[in-house]
């Protein structure tokens, strides 16, 4: 590896001293590997691009760009797309993100959400701490007059990702779901939004009929649900085949005389939470005239037949040839199929060790666009492939990333969001010539000659699974560097050979280059429990609170970054938020002998608390599963906590007090039990900030604080107080 480098004032020390003079020598002395290396704000000063939308005619696309925190909504229009341009002017890193970017199908107005959701108290994020409540709110812009935004209604919406709104196909009325109710409000802004009326349950998904006559949702009773319709005019719900089970995901068809939607069994209670079970599935097809349904196809009742659960640009869609096309994880990996609406056999549309992501049917229904890591399993790039078979055809390759593919309402053109290992995402035309970057000027001063490529790394775990990472080494020379590991959070994600398609792995891969810029080597590891290498690694055995079993994998990335010859074995950390802050805080309680010094963001640190949460709290298997008490001595041993006794390296520990994933709680825990144990630790909060942090300045003084304490513990080998 003769482009390796490590830090080059500790290697001349570490070649000329004694063996204890190394050690005090390497650690006082270690410096950048570059004399100027770019700043935290040049790494973290890109225009992350997400929400991208085609209108249904013509061949305008919309964006959402967010630029040091302050976020706007950009469009372009074919053929050249070279007039990529902003038709909001928020001016402010003010935590409020765009979300649920829509286009009329004219392409005059977009439509979008602009707020967090709300927290289990019904509150908006407030990451400013303004005296003013902060709401989630539904706006309207019309693209070409360039006037101001008009509001359209307050969304508020009660949980995580559930920002839905829906444009009428006449282009005249937006729906949406706020506080368990469907809203609906003209897109002019004549009137003000109100509910469709008093419906039972926690509504969602809205769903406009090809008319704009009727909507049809999913209502959520608890243990069950059905799919109601509601026409404009009527005064009651109608609904499509009640039963005892669970449906979901309602779609009209291209006619609007069926809709098809998915069946879950219906919750059974107090039954054993420790086996991993089966969750068999259907796909029914009815008529929302008499709401009569029947199933079209079911699954097996093996794990691998399990509801696949893909929130991402859902595949389950109506195309062409009156088919429906879903995806199934039957063989292990998750693929796509269509199969007739009359029933019949299911057609395998892709196939082999690989899965997909981020599927766009095309506008004639004929093909479908979706990413993939066919042939390029650490990167992604887009495919296309018929709703009735044929080969899979390659639309982008090379040492790219690209995801969300988009094509024009009009057929002729294809955008995508794109990346790379040393150029932080943008929108990009697919041409036959390869992908052309829109509105580069945004990054024309980025530093991406002072990145590195991370190199693919594919090494097996204690037990032998394999695994994936990517291994970032500074430039040059050196011996002896510093060593971090660095675990994603979710746990279903994945880490590339370049910048991330999410906007918080977009962050922690510019820390990632930061840190090596800063000397230390960076290994990323894609552990067991994370997406696109099967169902098996996504759900391995003895996993999470039923064992820790991806642990392990942190373990053996720790001993590849011990035997690389130019890692310093005593100076390897570790670092991560979510559930990277989980196997972060792990690894300090469970070897601090390999892991001196970790990062934990918002990480879980009691997985018992959590089951008192999920079965306490959200009604699920009313009364006590038969294995609870097994349960919870299982959750509590595969947690930190359970190992505070062996934890002696410093840890920074870093939260937002308005998590809404993690509770804040499980770190002012963990903080009183490191102080029983006299563990050294530092502590950074954000007051009013949630878990993925809403403000760049926010990012901006985390990976900051991140890099200084590695800095300070691993290279200057200073100490961190026991009594904070």
């Amino acid at each position: 590896m003769k482009d390796v480098v490590s830090i080059r004032s500790a290697a001349r020390i570490a070649r000329a001293a004694r063996p204890l003079l190394v050690l005090i020598a390497a650690a006082a002395l270690a410096v950048p590997a570059f004399a100027q290396h770019p700043t935290l704000k040049q790494l973290m000063s890109f225009a992350f691009p997400d929400e991208i939308t085609a209108a249904a005619h013509g061949e305008r696309v919309a964006w959402v760009f967010n630029i040091e925190g302050v976020r706007n909504v950009w469009v372009a229009d074919g053929p050249n797309f070279t007039d990529a341009r902003p038709v909001t002017r928020y001016a402010e890193d003010d935590g409020r993100p765009i979300a649920s970017l829509r286009l009329t199908p004219d392409g005059r107005t977009v439509v979008y959400a602009r707020g967090s959701e709300t927290n289990s108290q019904g509150e908006v994020a407030d990451p400013n701490s303004l005296v003013i409540r902060p709401q989630q709110d539904v706006w309207a812009v019309d693209v070409d007059s360039g006037g101001e935004p008009r509001l359209l209604g307050t969304m508020d919406c009660g949980y995580e990702g559930c920002e839905d709104i829906e444009i009428s196909p006449n282009g005249q009325m937006a729906a949406w779901a706020a506080r368990g109710e469907i809203w609906v409000a003209p897109i002019s802004g004549g009137e003000p939004a109100q509910p469709i009326g008093y419906v039972r349950g926690n509504n969602s998904q809205p769903r406009w009929s090809p008319d704009s006559k009727s909507i049809a949702f999913q209502s959520d009773r608890g243990d069950h649900g059905f799919i109601a319709i509601y026409t404009f005019g009527d005064r009651t719900i109608h609904y499509m085949q009640p039963s005892f089970d669970r449906d979901i995901l309602p779609r009209w068809s291209p006619s609007g005389r069926e809709i098809a939607f998915v069946r879950l069994h219906g919750d059974e209670n107090k039954m054993p939470i420790i086996p991993l079970r089966a969750e068999p599935w259907s796909i029914w097809v009815g008529n929302p005239e008499t709401g009569k349904a029947a199933p079209i196809w079911q699954s097996g009742g093996a794990l691998t037949d399990s509801f696949p659960h893909q929130r991402e640009n859902e595949s389950f869609q109506w195309v062409a040839g009156n088919r429906l096309l879903f995806d199934s994880t039957a063989d292990g990996w998750n693929h796509l199929y269509t199969i007739p609406a009359t029933g019949g056999q299911a057609l395998r549309l892709t196939t082999g060790d690989y899965e997909f992501k981020d599927v766009t049917v095309a506008p004639n229904r004929e093909t479908v666009l979706y990413s993939s890591n066919e042939n390029d399993v650490d990167r992604r790039h887009i495919w296309r492939v018929g709703v009735t078979g044929g080969t899979p055809q390659a639309v982008t390759q090379g040492a790219t990333i690209e995801w969300f593919p988009v094509e024009t309402g009009d057929g002729k053109y294809v955008l995508c969001l794109g990346s790379s290992a040393t150029s932080p995402a943008m929108p990009y035309l697919i041409t036959p010539a390869g992908r052309r970057m829109i509105a580069g000027q945004l990054i024309a001063h980025y530093p991406s000659a002072d990145l590195v490529t991370p190199k693919q790394v594919i090494f097996k775990s204690l037990d032998g699974m394999t695994l994936h990472g990517q291994l970032f080494v500074p430039r040059g020379h050196i011996e002896h560097a510093p060593a971090l590991v660095y675990m994603h959070g979710g746990p279903m994600r994945q880490m590339m050979l370049g910048f991330n398609p999410m906007d918080y792995y977009h962050y922690a891969y510019a820390e990632n280059q930061y840190l090596v810029s800063l000397g230390f080597v960076v290994f990323s590891v894609n552990y067991r429990t994370g997406i696109m290498y099967g169902r098996a690694f996504r759900h391995p055995a003895n996993a999470g609170w039923r064992g820790a079993s991806e642990y392990q994998d942190i373990v053996a990335a720790g001993k590849y970054l011990q035997a690389l010859p130019y890692v310093d074995p005593s100076r390897i950390g570790l670092w991560g938020g979510s559930y990277g802050g989980y196997l972060t805080a792990m690894g300090l309680a469970r070897n601090s002998d390999i892991f001196k010094a970790g990062v934990d963001m918002h990480g879980v640190h009691d997985w018992s608390m959590f089951l008192t949460h999920w079965f306490g709290l959200l009604g699920r298997h009313e009364g006590n599963p038969p294995d609870i008490a097994q349960a919870m001595k299982l959750a509590w041993d595969s947690s930190p906590d359970s190992s505070i006794a062996t934890w002696k390296s410093p840890v920074l520990l870093i939260q937002g007090d308005d998590d809404r994933n993690v509770p804040f709680n499980q770190s002012v825990d963990l903080v009183e039990r490191l102080r029983q144990y006299h563990v050294p630790f530092e502590t950074l909060v954000f007051p009013d900030e949630i878990h993925a942090f809403l403000m760049w300045k926010t990012w901006m003084r985390a990976y900051q604080a991140t890099a200084d304490f590695f800095v300070k513990v691993l290279v200057k080998g200073e100490k961190v107080s026991t009594n904070n």
